[in-house]
């Protein structure tokens, strides 16, 4: 089959999810009133809380969440096979992504910008929001860890991705500063992106690296404490100073580079060369079920989605309504991104045939960000000529300012976490933004440098939590959704389907992972697995007593009517 009938049937579900569904959502459930106050006009501290055109706020939220996630996942479930993983992407998107995002947008706005295990306070309890922290604290610790190494490999892997990556925070700083003079949108877009493909171009000529071993680290180890320091600074900015106009930089070149993408999909019509389902899978290769739904996470549905939604997001929204463009749009572009990464990696731009694939792809595990820049550059550097060196650079680059953006915003929400623990149990030393992201920084470091050595790569360590870990904050994010739509008396049906499919599937994953860790003797993964795991039994059961004891007393109300 042609790459280019999965790109039509993918491109035409997310424009019937935009069009139609997102519309319907956001009409008739969510019902987003453009008269109702943000609470970044509420709230406006002119550092966190920023009414935002909702373009450039589309910009942050998207690259925030997208990360390297939509790609490496993808890249790794096609080896059962790219049919699953299309169905996935595509009505994931659609009927999950765009709907938990907007719903964490709105629910968010309508609870002063309060992130999404604060306000379950509000919506379910005391005891709910203590739980949840535990779980969006752990999640934000692996995704920082973790892009941390990414980047830091990316850099040492790719040196001409170096200076591109860091060219691109001195265009934000310099867009930042033009926007809030009032200098035209579309004039400092043009420019920014043209500067940072030039900047592209040049770091195929300039090539940075760190000397393999400086004060006792390895290049890979000083390129984390490097990015850490950076991220620490960036968090504490104004959001209109960087983060805004770096994410919508990234977010304009991420569409520059999907034209590129899928218009070479289009000019060289490349043949799948993968199987739609794969019948050779190596001994000892993970169930499909339900392991695909926690492998795919960003680009079908993602917990980390709803922390970013609630905590940068929701704090810059400037109309209720935009929730709507920012949230549901960016999951449409992050499914958009999985989807050609695919096409990317099974196509014969990758592997030459069927037998070459399986070679490549020999077991579970294989494949990730570097088989999309390997296949994506040959798609491009075939369709338009364009040499491959350059195309590998580009892709590169575009791993690596993704990862950093949601490195960016990782640090800045584990500050927001740390501050709303000072204030819920009185610490006032917490409340300090400064010591808050010391905290941050210095948890993701020991992790990094405490399990992980010299290496720095501690966070590795814990990353085979993430996925199921992930998908059960997304159903728990659903959850407050679906409490709220209930209380409020709307309908919760597209809630609560797509809550409940998603618990199921993930908490039957995590359970697999626990055996696992335990039969691999991972004590650690184990007891950490087990926490995420009742954890998320106490806050549906929670859940589930306060919407009794609501439909009780509004049956009770109504007999008394």
């Amino acid at each position: 089959m042609s790459g280019i009938g999965i790109v039509i049937f993918g491109v035409a579900g997310l424009l019937f999810g935009w069009f139609v569904y997102s519309k319907f959502i956001a009409e008739k459930i969510y019902r987003l009133d453009p008269d109702f106050q943000t609470p970044a006009h509420e709230l406006n501290d002119g550092i966190d809380y920023v009414p935002t055109n909702k373009y450039v706020l589309w910009g942050h939220h998207f690259t925030s969440v997208a990360g390297a996630a939509p790609i490496v996942g993808p890249a790794i479930a096609v080896y059962w096979g790219w049919v699953p993983a299309v169905l996935w992407v595509t009505f994931g998107t659609i009927f999950f992504a765009g709907v938990h995002d907007m719903g964490a947008l709105w629910a968010s706005t309508r609870n002063k910008g309060k992130s999404i295990g604060a306000l379950s306070e509000n919506v379910i309890g005391k005891r709910t929001r203590s739980l949840f922290l535990i779980v969006i604290f752990l999640l934000l610790l692996m995704v920082n860890a973790v892009f941390g190494v990414v980047i830091a490999t990316g850099f040492v892997g790719t040196p001409g991705s170096v200076f591109p990556a860091w060219m691109a925070i001195v265009v934000a700083l310099i867009i930042g500063q033009l926007l809030r003079r009032n200098y035209s949108l579309m004039i400092l877009t043009a420019a920014g992106v043209a500067i940072l493909y030039l900047s592209i171009w040049a770091g195929t000529f300039i090539e940075l690296s760190l000397p393999e071993t400086m004060f006792g680290l390895t290049a890979s180890a000083n390129w984390i404490i490097i990015l850490f320091v950076y991220a620490a600074i960036a968090s504490m900015l104004p959001v209109w100073m960087l983060l805004q106009p770096r994410d919508f930089i990234n977010g304009m070149q991420l569409i520059v580079g999907l034209i590129l993408l899928y218009g070479a999909v289009f000019l060289s019509m490349p043949e799948m060369v993968a199987p739609a389902f794969n019948g050779q899978t190596a001994e000892g290769t993970p169930s499909m079920f339900p392991l695909l739904f926690v492998t795919i996470a960003c680009g079908a549905i993602s917990g980390f989605h709803g922390i970013v939604a609630s905590g940068t997001s929701s704090k810059q929204l400037d109309k209720e309504t935009d929730a709507r463009f920012v949230g549901y749009l960016g999951a449409i572009g992050e499914g958009s991104l999985a989807l050609i990464t695919i096409v990317a990696v099974c196509s014969v731009a990758y592997a030459a045939n069927t037998e070459q694939w399986h070679a490549v792809y020999a077991q579970f595990s294989d494949g990730g960000a570097p088989a999309f820049v390997a296949g994506g550059a040959a798609l491009i550097s075939g369709a338009w000529g364009m040499s491959e060196g350059f195309a590998q650079v580009l892709l590169a680059t575009m791993v690596a300012l993704f990862a950093g953006t949601t490195m960016d915003s990782g640090v800045r929400l584990q500050r927001y976490i740390i501050q709303e623990w000072g204030d819920i149990y009185g610490i006032k030393v917490f409340r300090s933004g400064m010591v808050a992201t010391c905290v941050a920084v210095l948890a993701c470091l020991l992790l990094a440098f405490g399990a992980g050595g010299s290496s720095g790569a501690g966070g590795m360590i814990i990353w085979p939590l993430f996925g199921a870990t992930n998908q059960i904050l997304a159903s728990l994010t659903l959850l407050v959704i679906t409490v709220m739509l209930i209380k409020m008396g709307r309908p919760a049906y597209y809630t609560l389907l797509p809550m409940i499919f998603v618990l199921i599937t993930s908490f039957l994953a995590g359970l697999i992972q626990l055996v696992a860790f335990y039969e691999q003797g991972n004590y650690l993964l184990v007891a950490l697995d087990f926490i995420v795991l009742v954890v998320s039994v106490l806050v549906m059961l929670e859940a589930a007593s306060v919407v009794s004891k609501f439909r009780k007393e509004g049956a009770k109300s109504a007999d008394q009517a």
